[in-house]
């Protein structure tokens, strides 16, 4: 009776949307990094850590009063809880009674309560004898005041800080990782700790004004000296003693540039982790942000242009020699390949990336970013760049919107304005921003002038501003050459004066600012006049 009704809690739990919510709601809390909740979590836990410090120690010589047991008693309350919760979402108790009751039922043998309790609970003493869990219940002991000899424990409190900050998180996360050099190294020198205090207690334990009368005067000696602090308090009165703190000195120089050196190379693997970590952080304060997928020839240009524009963006590249490029720069940038799901997760496509830029030098690595960019965001804008012909339309069922080809367009510019060197120098001066020309689109609305003119009637000559092309997705249109298919539309480059213009289609032209302008006042003027006649 008993166990059904721990199955039917279980199954109970597990449909619970209130439960896994709030389960889920603690645990972004609590341990995941990206919430944005957790900052705020780690700065008040570490300001009342602090806090609680201070007033211990000002608790010693002082009488805190009220305010001090109010204070001590909050602390201890905010320590258990989260105790807890760290002890609650760490694993899930109904879900290994589930699974071990399904485990029967498909094996069709008895269920056993208390052999799936038994393992819940030694999942659970699986984080109660973990490190960080060991240093939080310590933590709380200082706060039993009867107990003063616990008062000891207050040391954990500092220990704790370590949860909450990032940066205490990396340097044991780097002495993690050298763990095998570093118990090596220990173990050589505990053992040279162990013969330098044997073979000095032997040589100058029978000198009758020796300093070192005992093992524990020889340990503290070989410590000291090791160390290479040397107090001077005790020191070897005969030869051979002298030679036993020449050989300690000299090898445990080497092995202070030992450690030293297995620390500077932990800290060499770990320094591209931490960048990454800190242009994740940075990245989740931006609400809206252009993640750049290739910094090559391409991918060079437009970040300067962005950068210039003051727009927020990130780099992600693959390769070395760009990564340190875009350093170089002062770009944010990530090291590692963009066609990887959890690459682009970790970059934001799923929280403020506005447009993603394929823009790396092979087409089939477009292709990926494309295809691997429109999966997780069906919203996100997605522009790639192509090389060959034969993949624009593999981009566009990738889910790119616009697929670019650069190539081709500086091919049609350098076949189109051939002996024209203003031409060249106009557009030169558009990309890179050092003219006053701009380029802008001009929608030709229903009923305005535009309207059913031809190219060669509008006289944009005299009005100082040139076409660059058309923009139409009218199928009347199709007859003419010079044109590129844009998805649903086409756009065509440099079409001749007797091309007509229909309602929605685009006008791609570019003059100065104030030029343009004046042309878009008065196609809009006609436009409200020929209403008011009407």
């Amino acid at each position: 009776m008993i166990s059904k009704l721990i199955v039917y809690a279980a199954y109970y739990l597990k449909s619970s949307d209130a439960y896994n919510k709030s389960k889920k709601a603690v645990f972004d809390l609590l341990e995941n990094q990206r919430s944005p909740w957790k900052s705020y979590f780690d700065m008040f836990m570490i300001g009342l850590i602090v806090l609680s410090i201070v007033f211990l120690i000002y608790d010693v010589q002082h009488d805190t009063g009220a305010v001090g047991d109010y204070f001590e008693h909050t602390v201890l309350v905010v320590f258990v809880c989260e105790y807890l919760l760290r002890l609650w979402i760490y694993s899930d108790t109904h879900i290994i009674i589930l699974q071990e009751h399904e485990r029967a039922q498909y094996l069709n043998i008895r269920f056993s309560i208390l052999n799936a309790l038994w393992k819940a609970i030694v999942k659970k003493l699986e984080y109660i004898v973990s490190p960080f869990a060991i240093i939080d219940l310590l933590a709380i002991l200082p706060s039993y005041r009867p107990l003063r000899i616990l008062r000891i424990f207050l040391i954990f409190r500092l220990f704790k800080l370590f949860r909450y900050s990032n940066s205490a998180k990396l340097f044991s996360d780097i002495l993690s990782s050298k763990r095998f050099e570093l118990l090596t190294l220990l173990v050589f020198t505990c053992l040279l700790i162990f013969i330098a205090s044997v073979s000095i207690y032997l040589f100058e334990n029978s000198v009758p004004d020796g300093k070192i009368n005992n093992l524990f005067d020889a340990f503290y000696w070989a410590v000291v000296t090791m160390t290479t602090v040397g107090y001077g308090d005790i020191v070897p009165y005969t030869t051979a003693g002298r030679l036993v703190a020449i050989i300690l000195i000299f090898t445990s120089l080497g092995i202070l540039a030992f450690f030293t050196s297995i620390l500077i190379a932990a800290f060499n693997e770990k320094m591209p982790v931490l960048r990454e970590n800190r242009t994740y952080a940075e990245l989740e304060r931006y609400k809206s942000f252009i993640i750049i997928c290739g910094y090559g020839r391409v991918g060079q240009e437009i970040a300067a242009l962005l950068s210039k524009d003051k727009q927020k963006f990130v780099i992600i590249d693959k390769q070395e020699q760009n990564v340190d490029l875009a350093r170089k720069h002062g770009y944010m940038v990530i090291h590692a390949d963009a066609s990887k799901n959890e690459v682009l997760i970790s970059a934001g496509i799923c929280r403020g990336a506005s447009t993603v830029l394929c823009i790396t030098g092979d087409d089939v690595t477009n292709v990926y970013v494309t295809l691997t960019s429109r999966y997780l965001n069906k919203d996100v804008r997605i522009i790639s760049r192509v090389n060959f012909n034969e993949n624009v339309n593999k981009l566009y069922q990738a889910g790119a919107d616009h697929v670019i080809r650069p190539f081709e367009v500086s091919g049609l510019l350098a076949a189109e304005f051939l002996g024209q060197p203003v031409a060249f120098e106009a557009i030169t001066g558009i990309l890179q921003n050092q003219t006053e020309i701009v380029m802008e689109t001009l929608l030709v609305a229903e009923g305005s002038s535009l309207e059913n003119k031809q190219i060669g009637q509008l006289e944009l000559g005299q009005k100082k501003l040139t076409l660059l092309g058309v923009i139409s997705a009218n199928p009347i249109h199709l007859k003419h050459k010079n044109k590129y298919q844009v998805k649903q539309q086409h756009f065509y480059f440099n079409p001749e004066p007797e091309f007509v213009l229909r309602h929605e289609d685009m006008l791609v032209i570019f003059g100065r600012k104030y030029s343009i302008d004046h042309f878009r006042d008065q196609v809009e003027q006609s436009r409200l006049l020929g209403r008011k006649s009407a």
